[in-house]
């Protein structure tokens, strides 16, 4: 007998655990399928950073969905805690972007100026403010914006959080099972067929498969621009004195995890070559120095790379698929994809549920890549 299921996600990754989640929490039948393991990619390689204000020019569409998924975010980490006896990690440092030039500041002025309006406590400080919240800091940082409520979270037991509560709620995850090709009739997908030769029937299909989605270009007759960006990290051990504060500056960041820190990322086209390398690890310790000087004299303890989905226009793409009635995509969230797990999950649980398209996702609309 064919198994059938209203909804095949696939994509295991933290999008994929969300939205299924979400989705047994109305009660809808959930199958996730991926071919790897879970969270294996890309949501096991971040860095788990909650700091929405990098990516945002202002206020804008953008900014609403990464404000309101910081916020949800936060909220719903302790329900996952409580469902799955995950501690997850979070926890509010606060952030400082920060510039060691002169040259640098109005350009940074200019940020400050641009975040104000978003509604989230900021200050302005000198270099000296800076080094007084962080005395381990370069002399040469000359301002800094500070962020009291940034913060950041696991992203490895956050996602293994979404799955968890999700198949506690009665969602299930075929991990190693790769789909090679829909049944589709009347621009409606009838069902999957699967690596193992078995077809799997469902009533909607959730294309979730992040820096891996543009395989499926084909097979949908669309436009699928979704392509990987290289991020390599690093761990080096906690100078003194300690940091407590997540460091931004130079297009690179310092975050404090205990004993550590964690050093990220860098942005390589490199298709889907995930290795590190030598350059890299040197471009991440050579910048993590110029802020904290205290770091040349430390040797880094663990490195990894991941594969971002980015988009042309940096933003995901959230909603129906252009000529067919029952495939949602939700993939292409670049370098937000934790942050935004939760709304993404939550919204595109309610768009399948209801056939309405929530509005604060309407602006992302997979559309505007079709020509």
């Amino acid at each position: 007998m064919q198994q059938e299921t209203d909804v095949a996600i696939i994509g295991g990754g933290i999008i994929g655990c969300a939205i299924a989640y979400f989705l047994r929490r109305r009660g809808v039948e959930v199958m996730v399928f991926e071919k790897g393991a879970i969270g294996g990619r890309a949501s096991g390689a971040a860095a788990g950073l909650l700091a929405p204000l990098g990516p945002l020019a202002g206020p804008g569409p953008f900014a609403d969905l990464l404000l309101a998924g910081f916020a949800q975010l936060t909220a719903i980490a302790p329900e996952l805690e409580d469902a799955t006896g995950l501690r997850l990690g979070y926890e509010r440092p606060g952030a400082l972007r920060t510039v060691r030039s002169q040259k640098r500041l109005p350009r940074l002025r200019k940020r400050f100026e641009a975040w104000l309006p978003l509604g989230l406590e900021l200050h302005w400080l000198s270099g000296q403010e800076a080094r007084q919240l962080e005395p381990s800091l370069s002399e040469e940082v000359c301002a800094a914006i500070y962020a009291p409520q940034e913060s950041q979270i696991d992203a490895v037991l956050l996602t293994r959080a979404w799955y968890q509560a999700a198949q506690r709620l009665g969602a299930q995850f075929f991990c190693g099972q790769e789909v090679m090709a829909f049944d589709h009739q009347q621009a409606q997908v009838r069902g999957i067929r699967l690596s193992d030769h078995r077809s799997i029937a469902c009533k909607h299909l959730v294309l979730a498969a992040g820096a891996w989605t543009a395989q499926w270009s084909e097979e949908l007759y669309l436009s699928l621009p979704v392509s990987p960006l290289k991020g390599q990290l690093l761990t080096m051990q906690q100078p003194e004195p300690r940091l407590r504060h997540i460091i931004f500056g130079e297009a690179a960041y310092i975050a404090p995890r205990g004993q550590q820190l964690l050093i990220g990322a860098t942005k390589e086209e490199a298709g889907f070559d995930d290795q590190v390398t030598q350059e890299g690890i040197n471009w991440l310790c050579s910048t993590a120095i110029r802020f904290l000087p205290a770091l040349e004299y430390s040797s880094v303890q663990t490195s990894w790379a991941g594969l971002r989905p980015r988009t042309p226009d940096t933003r995901p793409r959230l909603g129906p698929a252009p000529g067919w009635k029952n495939v949602t995509i939700a993939t292409g969230h670049n370098s937000v994809g934790i942050i935004l797990s939760g709304i993404t999950g939550d919204t595109i649980a309610e768009l399948i549920a209801t056939g309405q398209i929530p509005e604060i996702i309407a602006p992302f609309s997979p559309q505007r890549f079709q020509a």
